[in-house]
């Protein structure tokens, strides 16, 4: 299965994201996660050092050359050789099940067009769509993508062809009204499963959006992760993971798979 992310700045889409990758490695399966937010916090969210973070597709001038070129572009590229050489291993946060072989997590970190500097952008931005591509229709594993903050992927169609949209918000309307957004494009780009998840939020009444997901799920603040962010930025490995378990759990049966 395949997932987006989306959502505005600050409202819990990384951490979200790396709880669904390592619940889904400790119950065996392979997970590939996808940095395609400039941020480039979902590496140290999953538990990696900065320095153990791969480098940006972005910033590979070498690999755009060769499978993009430059000039008479090249813009159907096989990069089915790539996500696997330009990855990197993503430590589990926790033990795996009781007599289960724990699942591989891999990061790959697209980095943004906008970050590319001046002038065209167009040859990095070929291999980055070629690449989230080769991941979401080739390969018969799991693909979290926590992509940009605001819908700048979703105009683009970068994720077009993901299973379902989990939308997150915080509770305010200004979260709310970007989350509404990035549902409507996300339906126009056939994106029909979509789920909205309210972070830092008990169970209520939210204001008529028209917009918003149908499935909304509630995230409350885990008292654990808000002690330990100063001093620590992984968001996996919590001493009681009990509750981010049940949050994924049911963010996994609304869009209709259970592990």
């Amino acid at each position: 299965m395949k997932l987006a992310f989306a959502g505005k700045g600050g409202v819990g889409k990384t951490t979200l994201t790396a709880w669904v990758a390592d619940y889904l490695a400790a119950q065996g399966s392979d997970v590939w996660l996808v940095d395609a937010d400039t941020a480039l916090s979902l590496g140290q969210a999953s538990g990696l050092s900065r320095e153990a973070l791969p480098a940006p597709l972005i910033k590979r001038d070498d690999l755009i050359r060769e499978r993009i070129g430059s000039g008479m572009l090249h813009l159907n590229p096989d990069v089915s050789d790539l996500p696997e050489s330009v990855s990197v291993e993503v430590p589990l946060g926790r033990s795996s099940c009781e007599g289960v072989k724990p699942g591989r997590k891999r990061l790959l970190v697209m980095g943004s067009v906008s970050g590319a500097g001046g002038g065209c952008a167009c040859e990095a931005n070929a291999l980055l769509k070629a690449m989230l591509a080769n991941l979401i229709i080739e390969r018969n594993e799991w693909v979290l993508v926590d992509l940009e903050a605001g819908v700048e992927h979703l105009g683009r169609g970068t994720v077009a062809s993901v299973d379902g949209l989990v939308v997150v918000s915080e509770p305010s309307r200004r979260g709310l009204d970007t989350a509404a957004e990035v549902a409507k494009l996300g339906r126009e780009l056939g994106l029909i499963k979509q789920v909205l998840v309210l972070n830092r939020a008990e169970e209520g009444e939210l204001p008529y959006i028209e917009a918003l997901p149908e499935r909304t799920l509630f995230m409350p603040e885990l008292a654990e992760l808000k002690d330990r962010q100063l001093s620590d930025p992984s968001v996996v490995g919590l001493v009681d993971h009990t509750q981010s378990d049940k949050i994924v759990n049911n963010l996994l049966k609304a869009l209709g798979r259970q592990v």
